[in-house]
């Protein structure tokens, strides 16, 4: 098996962000970037939103169509990628168009880029790699399992669409967890909370 590379391009505020006991890490978040390209993935990953902390979003991990994965932020701090479950997770985004460039309107809700190859052999090493590091980590689960939340649809206020669509429905699940020993993480239902 080849040796799993990754490269580190932490964002400038990563170590700002709260740190956290990486062996309590228990959840994979799967994300899709919903942009063309990693370098327009990273100008949003620079971006300033939380100005308390000097802080923004993203995942710890990013994978390029071509397989290659680069760590954006280290496991032992946590990254704004998911409402709710940051201090336990931790977030690796795959680079895919999405949406883009009209993720609200209502009339363009398909996800239609296939993840390639390298990309789901990347996260598949990189996932067993994590599971060898964070003793704690059982679960996984895609975005749009965890964000539910529904918005008013930019062409339309009277309809809404779901904030989160990702990693969507051509993602890989039966092949990724045939390939990894972790569990789908099923949340709650709002009313069991």
């Amino acid at each position: 098996m080849p040796r799993l590379i990754i490269n580190q391009n932490h964002l400038p505020y990563a170590s700002l962000l709260e740190t956290r006991n990486p062996r309590l890490v228990d959840l994979a978040v799967i994300h899709c970037t919903e942009l063309p390209n990693l370098a327009m993935a990273r100008e949003f990953g620079e971006r300033i939103l939380y100005p308390a902390s000097s802080t923004g979003n993203s995942g710890h991990y990013y994978i390029e169509r071509s397989g290659n994965i680069e760590e954006w932020i280290p496991v032992d701090r946590v990254a704004h990628h998911v409402r709710g479950y940051n201090e336990r997770s931790v977030g690796i985004e795959l680079v895919n168009v999405g949406r883009y460039p009209d993720w609200f309107d209502s009339r363009k809700q398909e996800l239609s880029e296939p993840y390639t190859a390298a990309q789901v052999e990347s996260l598949a090493s990189l996932l067993r790699r994590l599971r060898r590091e964070l003793p704690a980590l059982r679960w996984i689960a895609g975005h749009e399992a965890l964000d539910t939340g529904r918005i008013a649809a930019s062409d339309d206020a009277d309809k809404t669409v779901f904030r989160k669509r990702d990693p969507g429905p051509l993602f890989p699940w039966a092949d990724l967890l045939a390939r990894v020993e972790l569990q789908r993480f099923e949340p709650p239902r709002r009313d069991e909370r």
